[in-house]
């Protein structure tokens, strides 16, 4: 067989049949790994075990603690959810706030249209103010910028998946595409299948995996939620979660596509960093930007509509309310349409590189042929 009839896969399997056989030995040989395995079972019963810990926590709320001054007994009198501590003047709640006996406290203030303030250390709680039904003044004694927990929490989440899940497989698959390289099994592999054929195999596979670990994840996220009562919660999350599935499986596809492509360019499984750390990278910065300014809208309106970022930038800003209905659609073809540009870039380089073996082939080389 001719090298040119070698490199395009002299195979009589037709496309779809190539791709799905390499589909089921990537999915195979990950399921057949005691180490994957025992680490999906790991991340499913710590996940478990968080979200039925936090809605526990959140059902054994009694209510927010606060402390009421006689002459405003009267403005929280209708309020439920309240945990409420009397007191006899301003001093003494205050002196209860920065202590930390309560989350706040509500005294009567003649100044104030109303008849009455909150004080509170560094925020007010929402649940307080949505409690009294109107918007009071707020004095913060100590005044920092911060965020809803709820939403601290579900930034941590969206990221931290999407970091584990990416560079997880993205690791894994140029670890095999260099393991062939170096064993020369690529070689017996191409005779029979078609390069590209074998790159999408890999990404296929690689991609059933890990969307099968991101949606049993959401089934224990609702399962959790349910079991704990936490509905409103699960109604908050839903669409977020679901949102989030559709933008990673997109995301994944381009990363993995681009982890297959600068594995290629390598002989040695010693040299895989220096093609791929650009794009570990990329995985890592989603899940730093949306932990620090998961408050900032600016830069989650940012990430959300920069491909790389979108898959965790989007759902933040879904579950914070602060995108309109166009927006995911938008953002989606935007990371639709780069997936598939990266996809032909890395089919090219991968195309260019996989038989190339000894030194670490040069990008401008393997674009060009």
């Amino acid at each position: 067989m001719s090298t040119t009839d070698t490199r395009r896969g002299g195979s009589t399997l037709g496309a779809g049949q190539a791709i799905w056989l390499v589909a089921e030995r990537e999915i195979g040989s990950k399921l057949r790994s005691k180490a994957f395995v025992i680490s999906t079972a790991i991340l499913f019963i710590g996940a478990l075990a968080l979200v039925i810990w936090g809605g526990f926590q959140a059902a054994n709320n009694s209510g927010t603690p606060v402390a009421v001054t006689a002459d405003a007994q009267q403005y929280v009198a209708q309020a439920e959810g309240l945990d409420v501590t009397d007191v006899a003047d301003r001093a003494a709640a205050e002196a209860l706030v920065k202590d930390g006996e309560v989350d706040a406290a509500v005294v009567g203030d003649s100044s104030s249209p109303l008849g009455f303030a909150i004080i509170a250390e560094s925020s007010a709680p929402t649940s307080l103010m949505l409690q009294l039904a109107q918007v009071p003044p707020v004095e913060l004694l100590a005044p920092e910028e911060g965020n809803a927990a709820l939403g601290y929490i579900a930034a941590v989440g969206f990221g931290i998946v999407f970091l584990l899940a990416a560079s997880l497989f993205g690791g894994t698959i140029a670890q095999s595409v260099v393991e062939e390289k170096q064993t020369r099994v690529v070689e017996l592999l191409i005779s029979a299948i078609p390069v590209r054929s074998l790159l999408a195999g890999k990404v296929i596979g690689n991609t059933v995996l890990a969307m099968g670990q991101i949606l049993i994840l959401a089934a224990i996220a609702i399962i959790g939620l349910t079991v704990t009562d936490q509905t409103a919660l699960l109604q908050g999350l839903g669409a977020p979660i679901a949102w989030f599935a559709i933008f990673f499986l997109f995301g994944f596809i381009l990363l993995a596509s681009l982890f297959a492509a600068a594995a290629s360019m390598v002989s040695r499984q010693e040299d895989i960093g220096s093609t791929t750390m650009p794009l570990t990278m990329l995985v890592m910065a989603p899940y730093f930007l949306v932990i620090f300014f998961n408050d900032n809208p600016l830069v989650l309106a940012i990430m959300s509509y920069v491909p790389f970022s979108a898959p965790v930038g989007m759902p933040m800003r879904i579950f914070l309310g602060q995108a309109q209905w166009w927006e995911p659609l938008l953002s989606i073809v935007i990371l639709m349409a780069t997936c598939v540009a990266a996809i032909l870039v890395a089919a090219r380089i991968y195309e260019n590189s996989l038989l190339r073996m000894g030194g670490r082939v040069k990008l401008s080389e393997a674009l060009a042929g």
